[in-house]
């Protein structure tokens, strides 16, 4: 089977994208592009811990339903959440009401306050498990790597929750700390560059 298909405007890209037609955007726009903006790295990590055990077109269809429902996941905000808030969640059709991975965002937004105060930023922190590109095997060949079970690993001593080495890996791929996009597809060289251009926060 071949590892691309062609999107609408007849170019190749991941294999992946047929599986939903929003997929080709968010394909396009989004996944495997270097973030550093903490805000958008703690969402990632809350959607993908959502995901868990659900598909990415559900998260990615309820996504801006997420963000009004979490006030755009500021994690300082977040971190004062009550049990009200919780209670909150739960009633909110537009999202996934599952009280375990709720409680774990909250949990996760106080976390992500301490990281912040010791390191200087979610970014500097997450950025120092990016792999050697020259290590990596051949895209999308993999579900968790030995940085996404290290990083895993650190984030769980510190105190977060639902972030697994596959959950980790998921987030690396999208928010750019691996160029998994497959050799053929039209995104693979546009996110290298990107990341020859990205400064690596520090």
């Amino acid at each position: 089977m071949s590892r691309t298909i062609n999107g609408p405007d007849g170019k190749p890209r991941c294999h992946w994208c047929s599986a939903a037609p929003e997929f080709f955007a968010y394909h396009d726009a989004e996944w495997g592009y270097p973030v550093a903006e903490d805000q958008r790295l703690f969402e990632k990590l809350c959607l993908e811990s959502f995901q868990s055990g659900l598909s990415w077109r559900t998260i990615l269809a309820k996504r801006e339903n997420f963000r009004k429902a979490f006030h755009q996941f500021d994690f300082n905000r977040i971190a004062r959440y009550t049990e009200r808030d919780v209670e909150r969640l739960l009633q909110d059709e537009g999202i996934v009401r599952h009280r375990g991975k709720i409680e774990a965002v909250i949990n996760n937004a106080k976390m992500a306050k301490a990281l912040v105060k010791a390191e200087g930023s979610i970014a500097a922190y997450i950025w120092r498990f990016e792999p050697d590109p020259a290590q990596l095997p051949a895209p999308q060949t993999q579900s968790t790597s030995p940085e996404s079970i290290a990083l895993s690993k650190a984030l769980k001593k510190q105190g977060w929750k639902f972030v697994g080495p596959t959950t980790v890996y998921a987030f690396m791929q999208a928010m750019g700390l691996v160029n998994d996009h497959v050799e053929g597809c039209i995104s693979r060289d546009k996110v290298s560059k990107a990341r020859k251009r990205f400064r690596k926060p520090t």
